[in-house]
């Protein structure tokens, strides 16, 4: 009976695998927010000034980086949780996979997290003028939670290794 169990839990892993895989639709649709962007970029490009410009780059800057965590989480979540990546190339073996455990996966994720808040907040910034205090106000104090949890994660980390 106990081994039954343990076959259970261990082949139980396999219902991460279409999570993991429905990631890849979020990153299309990421892929198509980033293109639109774009085209309206080229679009404005005569006419808008230097601030519009920078925003809209701002924002394919936070595009890419969702993405990048998005290629992250499904490819290390997969390899660590439900089975290791066989590439059939060594074209295709992205040197990062193999050495990321789930540890190193949230620290990462955290990072990329202060990142992207950063990047929100600059846009904020950006835009000042049309910014209420109140809004500004909260968006800063969520910016250092992030940053706070993020520096609490690492220490933490830092205390369990050793």
């Amino acid at each position: 009976m106990e081994r039954l169990i343990e076959l259970l839990m261990v082949r139980a892993r396999w219902l991460l695998a279409p999570v993991y895989f429905g990631l890849t639709f979020a990153l299309i649709a990421l892929a198509i927010i980033f293109f639109r962007e774009v085209w309206h970029l080229f679009t404005i490009i005569l006419s808008a000034t230097e601030a519009d410009v920078v925003l809209i780059v701002l924002s394919l800057i936070d595009i890419s980086l969702v993405g990048g965590l998005l290629v992250m989480v499904m490819l290390s979540g997969y390899e660590n949780f439900v089975s290791e990546l066989n590439s059939h190339t060594e074209h295709d073996k992205l040197n990062w996979l193999g050495k990321m455990d789930s540890s190193s996966l949230k620290m990462k994720v955290a990072a990329s997290i202060v990142a992207i808040s950063s990047i929100h907040l600059l846009r904020v910034f950006m835009n000042i003028t049309n910014v209420s205090p109140e809004y500004l106000k909260w968006y800063v104090i969520i910016h250092l939670t992030f940053v706070a949890s993020a520096f609490a994660m690492g220490v933490l980390d830092k205390l369990t290794r050793h």
